[in-house]
């Protein structure tokens, strides 16, 4: 019996010294393949024959390490980290218009209400020609407009504007300030108490919005449609936020599992003020993420129904980590899975983005966009059932709807194509507004 147990802890301390040997061996490895990064910027600083930049050599071989990951996995540089993350904390610095390129010529499309720039006097149709230096027929592009006119808040800008009727250049000084980016841009009352909102991506304001949208429609819900069609996703809390008002205290959100993250359950508090109002969620094959788990969450829980077509499969969770210079690595670290336990994410190969974000493409010639039918699933066996009803729904990559629209192609012909991707019809649009300003401001 002494022999047998002997030989049991002989065994257990012979596992355990292994495990600490592999472990110790793939932290050996780690630092060996680090330290070889290190040497080799090191001799290329030292000993190249020309001078390098190294920060430049750095970032691209971060850039490049990162791509042979999955595809959301990203290095983000310090310049490129505000601009990321812009669309998403929904404000920026700067003097708040809305602005085109015509002639070479910064075109003030609308003023954002309540902002520097209107608060000073600057009007729609003005055409900004100075920014503390000439600015108009210089070759202008959107990137260097946002540098002219973006800014830290309480910085202040000199622009010069020609305006139609005035003989002279007009002057004014305007003090950056913090701009919103609404991430709701139309709610209305389609009719009879239905009340449709029309969410662009998944701000840290879009919460907020949804409620005030809510309240201004001024009628009580009967029902809600709510469109993520085109809506690429954003932030995780805001999409629980947004589930939470539709669902039942206890119900299941969301939950994300990783090799090296433990599982994680997201449910519904039930305090939502939307939990009993019938909801319709539009999506297609732009809806992505947050799109994503709002959408599989109503679906599974048996709260709504999908109306649109598969959206594109994005469920991935990304983590960002800070870098000493200020740059960060975006990395994916779990995945997301609806309450029945479907796997959002599409399949992809390690290493070929390209080949992963041309899937829509290859959706598109399949037909997928116009007939259900043509629908190809990763796994066709991935069939799952909803949580309350026990109605099948499907994995292999995005969410499926229960009722399925076509892509509506009755007004899109070659021609039309053709002007939309030259901005022909853009270019005309804003000339004719510019011209006939007074007269449309008049009629409506």
């Amino acid at each position: 019996m002494l022999r047998k147990s002997t030989s049991s802890l002989l065994l257990a301390v012979s596992f355990c010294m292994i495990s600490v040997l592999a472990v110790a061996q793939k932290q050996n490895n780690l630092n060996m393949q680090a330290n070889k990064l290190g040497q080799t910027l090191y001799y290329i600083q030292k000993m190249y024959l020309d001078t390098a930049n190294i920060e430049t050599l750095a970032n691209k071989a971060l850039a490049a390490m990162v791509t042979e990951l999955d595809p959301h996995s990203s290095y983000i540089t310090k310049e490129d980290i505000k601009a990321m993350d812009e669309p998403l904390v929904g404000n920026f610095d700067g003097i708040g218009v809305e602005f085109a390129l015509i002639n070479d010529t910064l075109t003030i499309n609308a003023t954002i209400p309540g902002g520097p720039a209107e608060k000073v006097g600057v009007r729609a149709g003005d055409k900004i020609v100075s920014v503390d230096e000439t600015i108009a027929g210089t070759s202008l592009t959107i990137e260097r407009v946002h540098k002219y006119l973006r800014g830290p808040k309480g910085t202040k800008v000199k622009v010069g504007v020609v305006r139609k009727g005035e003989p002279q250049v007009l002057e004014f000084v305007i003090t950056r300030d913090k701009i919103p980016l609404n991430s709701i841009d139309s709610y209305y009352e389609i009719k009879d108490g239905i009340v449709y909102l029309r969410l662009t991506r998944f701000a840290a304001t879009s919460y907020e919005e949804l409620l005030k949208a809510l309240q201004s429609v001024a009628v009580e819900p009967k029902g809600i449609v709510l469109d993520l069609r085109g809506n690429s996703g954003g932030y995780l809390v805001t999409a629980i936020q947004i589930a939470n008002e539709f669902l039942q205290k206890g119900d299941l959100i969301v939950y994300t599992e990783g090799r090296a993250m433990p599982r994680m359950e997201e449910y519904a508090d039930g305090k939502g003020i939307l939990q009993n109002i019938p909801v319709a969620i539009l999506i297609d094959e732009s809806s992505a993420s947050a799109s994503e788990i709002v959408s599989g969450a109503i679906q599974d829980q048996d709260r709504g129904v999908i109306i649109g077509r598969r959206s594109f499969g994005k469920g991935l969770v990304q983590r960002q980590v800070p870098l000493p210079d200020g740059s960060a690595l975006r990395l994916t670290v779990a995945r997301y899975h609806t309450p029945s336990g479907r796997v959002i994410q599409s399949p992809y190969e390690e290493g070929k983005k390209d080949k992963y974000y041309m899937q829509v493409v290859v959706r598109y010639a399949r037909g997928e966009n116009f007939n259900r039918d043509s629908i190809h699933l990763a796994d066709s066996s991935a069939v799952f059932r909803t949580l309350k009803q026990g109605r099948a729904v499907y994995g292999g990559g995005g969410i499926m709807p229960d009722i399925f629209i076509p892509q509506d192609t009755t007004f899109y012909t070659p021609f039309y194509g053709e002007i939309l991707r030259k901005g022909l019809l853009t270019d005309y649009m804003n000339q004719y507004s510019d011209t006939h300003r007074a007269s449309l401001l008049k009629n409506g």
